[in-house]
């Protein structure tokens, strides 16, 4: 039996699918709403954008201008969104996560605290802080699951042992510690490597 090369190679092009068309036809499975950012001149990295459940924070980077957080605003009219000068850090999240409702987990670096003070002063709510030692241990990756409550992904002792000890006192939490030493090589923390969706599929 033989395979006509050519027909084995248009099969593989049909088959190809980029991440951003996969990660749409994921969304518009669960019926969820896609804006698309067009403007050429607007820049946003998810690795900017911080989610607390009642407003957003938005990283102004190397990789994330005014325009994106704009346009981000526009599409979330129902939540305020603050910016956040980054000055040092890769991105905002690059030292911050949410680690529960109304808990953001900081590193202890200058420019984390120092961001920490602009968002604290530009929000009408007020937010428990969990500091750690390490700025990347603050990237942390917070769910609320059913029959297990509380569910916190973490970077290893092995990574970051002392920021380890500071989640161990968070109690009734589910702690689980996620090794993050090949994606840091990249510049990846745990929360680039997540999309989290609180949804029900169809099936």
């Amino acid at each position: 039996m033989s395979l006509d090369p050519s027909s084995t190679q248009q099969q593989q092009q049909r088959t190809l699918v980029s991440p951003t068309e996969a990660m749409k036809g994921a969304l518009k499975d669960l019926n969820l709403n896609i804006v698309e950012m067009t403007d050429e001149n607007a820049t946003l990295d998810g690795g900017d954008v911080l989610f607390t459940g009642r407003e957003f924070f938005v990283g102004l980077s190397k990789r994330t201008n005014q325009r994106g957080a704009e346009i981000l605003a526009d599409a979330f009219k129902d939540y305020a969104v603050s910016t956040v000068p980054m000055l040092e850090a890769l991105h905002l999240k690059s030292f911050c996560s949410m680690g529960g409702p109304g808990l953001i987990i900081i590193g202890s670096s200058e420019p984390a605290q120092k961001a920490l003070k602009i968002m604290q002063q530009m929000s009408d709510h007020r937010y428990d802080k969990l500091t750690v030692p390490d700025d990347l241990a603050a990237n942390c990756i917070y769910m609320n699951l059913p029959n297990k409550g509380h569910v916190l992904l973490h970077c290893t002792a092995e990574e970051f042992p002392e920021s380890t000890k500071v989640f161990e006192k968070l109690k009734d939490y589910t702690l689980i510690p996620v090794s993050n030493m090949e994606k840091v090589k990249l510049d990846g923390a745990l929360t680039c490597c997540s999309v989290l969706i609180n949804k029900k599929g169809n099936n």
